[in-house]
């Protein structure tokens, strides 16, 4: 299995595990900074150099040597479930690609037809009504991830733990694991612990948000999209974000913690 997701500096000063919606193009670009006094020019996710990455086979064993001996800070970072699958919606859903096309070809169609969603166009301003269509794709959602049908689920919107699980399982420790909703103070606690070739000003880094302006803005709060079913949904596929990463989930318009997250917690119950 290995190290799926995750990414290490070149000059191995710091690992981290990717949890997709939870500003990872961010610090993705905060990693290759470090490292080479410059951003990646383009989407962090593209870069094939500059980055050590579990997808590229030349840097698995250095990852696998450097998680496996903790040789490195590890961490990685968590987002409020309500407004994370929220942002799935819109940007992999609603939004065109980077590539000019929906998100993974024939999914927003089968979507249309199988569940009545729908997601506007360019052309129409994106108009359509986003509370019915979101309800019926937190449906699909759950389908994918309860029952894997139509479709495996999406590392989009598969639940947080799974992805951060990985890493503990196959013999990996986090030092620290933070909120994106207080990202400024997670991230300098992390770069508080770590030696980088080049220092960095987090007050001076851009937020590098790939998934914005391709899509339909937020018409409405986010509380607004999660009816007492839609809150159930939720709980039954992110139950162990929600009581892992202290989430309030009894109240969609609170996007902040309500408690510190346990580290031993989190490596023993998702270590099993």
């Amino acid at each position: 299995m290995g190290f799926p997701g995750t990414w290490m500096t070149e000059s191995e000063s710091v690992v981290y595990r990717v949890v997709p919606k939870c500003a990872c193009s961010t610090i993705g670009q905060i990693m290759y900074y470090s490292d080479h006094g410059s951003f990646f020019d383009g989407d962090i996710h593209d870069a094939q150099s500059g980055m050590h990455k579990w997808s590229m086979e030349d840097s698995q064993p250095l990852i696998t040597n450097n998680v496996k001996n903790h040789e490195s800070y590890a961490f990685t970072c968590v987002r409020n479930p309500y407004t994370r699958i929220l942002s799935s919606f819109f940007d992999k859903i609603c939004g065109i690609q980077r590539n000019g096309k929906r998100y993974r070809g024939n999914l927003v169609p089968l979507l249309i037809q199988k569940y009545g969603i729908e997601v506007g166009s360019p052309e129409d301003g994106f108009e359509f009504d986003q509370v019915k269509s979101f309800r019926r794709f937190l449906l699909f959602a759950r389908d994918t991830i309860r029952w894997r049908r139509p479709m495996d689920p999406d590392i989009h919107w598969s639940a947080m733990s799974g992805h951060i699980s990985t890493f503990i399982v196959n013999g990996g420790r986090y030092d620290k694991i933070f909120w994106t909703e207080q990202f400024n103070d997670g991230m300098q606690d992390v770069l508080n612990a770590i030696d980088t070739p080049n220092s960095i000003d987090l007050a001076e880094i851009p937020r590098f948000n790939e998934s914005e302006g391709h899509g339909p803005k937020r018409a409405h709060p986010v509380e607004d999209y999660f009816d007492d079913l839609s809150m159930h949904l939720v709980y039954e596929i992110y139950k162990r974000d929600f009581n892992l990463f202290k989430y309030d989930f009894e109240n969609p318009g609170n996007k902040m913690p309500v408690a510190e997250i346990d580290l031993d917690e989190v490596h023993a119950k998702l270590g099993e």
